[in-house]
């Protein structure tokens, strides 16, 4: 029995055949469905069906969790946040942002065969195979692509194991010019003290992909960001102030204040309120004064509410 069989057996109850059953076409078993993008165009969502799902959770536990990912890389880690990422930049001054275009698809079941030959991940190619089959989606039936697919459980924790290589090239290249470099997914930010410290990011950048046979990634130029001081500086959604904190931003807390004074009137519906709650719990985590401020303007058993509102409906 191969050693990968065996792991999944002990880890799902499944027998050799049944595992070897839903391998052997594991590429095709899934549900594609479209969500709109919030910038207009819609976004590919590919559901792979519960076996499948059992098996990629597994794999992300006995195998995947075990392989090493780069401290700059924000994204898809236990006990890493938003505000982290953003507050790595929060004591310099400009930044640049870069991102890379259909991040997850752009991830082929051939980047990850490289990586395990090259880190020995497993013993025989065998198993190697099966993990791609595993972990990867074919589009259709006539392609022999396999790739990344945005919605199973695997997805996320694997590319940033598959960018381990590329980040930390790019922050030891940072590192050498003073530059905070950290990656939230596809969102690339770096920042320094001045403006010229950035000026040959783009240039390594751009040539650290094109040396690259693997993972073959592509940057989005055309959304390419520089700000400084004098306008707004944006990490991830939150909002860089230049007192070095980090902030929601006007807009959201506005859009709070005035959802909390709505409940309290009683024009929010069940589904508004419960949004509500999710964006309390956001801000508490990222800029917890401001949910101080709200409490003590509205009340703390106001507040308790709105948040009792959503425990409700998730039980």
């Amino acid at each position: 029995m191969s050693e990968l069989i065996s792991v999944l057996s002990q880890a799902t109850g499944l027998s050799d055949f049944d595992l070897r059953a839903i391998i052997s076409n594991a590429p095709d078993r899934y549900k594609v469905y479209y969500i709109a993008k919030r910038k207009g165009g819609r976004r590919e969502i590919a559901q792979p069906a519960r076996e499948l799902k059992v098996l990629q959770r597994a794999l992300n536990d006995s195998i995947l969790s075990k392989l090493p990912v780069h401290p700059a890389a924000m994204a898809y880690r236990p006990g890493v946040s938003l505000r982290r990422n953003a507050q790595a930049h929060s004591h310099n001054g400009p930044i640049l942002k870069f991102d890379f275009q259909d991040f997850f698809p752009s991830l082929r079941a051939e980047d990850w065969e490289d990586y395990c030959r090259r880190h020995g991940v497993f013993k025989d190619d065998e198993d190697i195979e099966l993990s791609s089959k595993i972990m990867f989606r074919r589009k259709n039936r006539r392609s022999s692509v396999l790739r990344l697919a945005i919605g199973a459980p695997s997805s996320p924790l694997l590319s940033n194991i598959l960018l381990f290589d590329f980040d930390e090239n790019l922050a030891k290249y940072c590192d050498s010019q003073k530059i905070t470099y950290t990656r939230y997914a596809d969102d690339l930010t770096f920042s320094a003290k001045r403006t010229g410290f950035l000026n040959g990011v783009e240039k390594f950048l751009v040539k650290l992909i094109k040396d690259a046979d693997h993972p073959r990634i592509k940057l989005n130029l055309n959304k390419t960001v520089l700000a400084t001081k004098k306008y707004k500086r944006m990490v991830t959604g939150l909002i860089l102030t230049n007192d070095g904190k980090v902030s929601l931003g006007q807009l959201r807390k506005r859009n709070m204040r005035a959802g909390v004074h709505q409940w309290i009137l009683g024009n929010l519906s069940e589904a508004d309120t419960c949004r509500l709650a999710g964006h309390l719990a956001f801000a508490e985590d990222i800029e917890p004064d401001f949910v101080a401020r709200l409490t003590v303007k509205y009340g703390a058993q106001v507040i308790a509410e709105i948040k009792m509102a959503y425990r409700r409906r998730v039980l």
